[in-house]
């Protein structure tokens, strides 16, 4: 319910049922894909609705290719501070050992 108020998805109602085709269950699974590698609704959005079977999806593509790309960066350098966080952490708990061990 939460995509189709988004208007991400659309399936067919027959009174308060939901049936979902084949078309909805695509447009789900990559939802469900976008949000799992970080990407915004709006992003999603922006290419789902650039979906063109007949000129062979070229601009979807690109679309998809160039947000991965920028998602990839910002994900490295998440990954890179976490890495440099971890390795302070380390370090603080090795000196808090080791003053442990020296009042005992």
């Amino acid at each position: 319910r939460f995509y189709e108020d988004k208007g991400l998805i659309n399936p067919k109602r027959v009174g308060t049922s939901r049936f979902y085709g084949r078309r909805e269950k695509a447009r789900l699974r990559l939802i469900l894909l976008g949000r799992d590698i970080g990407f915004s609704l709006e992003d999603i959005r922006e290419m789902l609705d650039l979906y063109e079977p007949k000129s062979g999806n070229q601009a979807q593509l690109r679309v998809a290719v160039d947000k991965a790309t920028m998602q990839l960066v910002r994900l490295n350098e998440q990954k890179k501070s976490v890495e440099e966080a971890i390795s302070r952490l380390n370090q603080a708990m090795e000196v808090a050992r080791k003053q442990l061990s020296e009042k005992k």
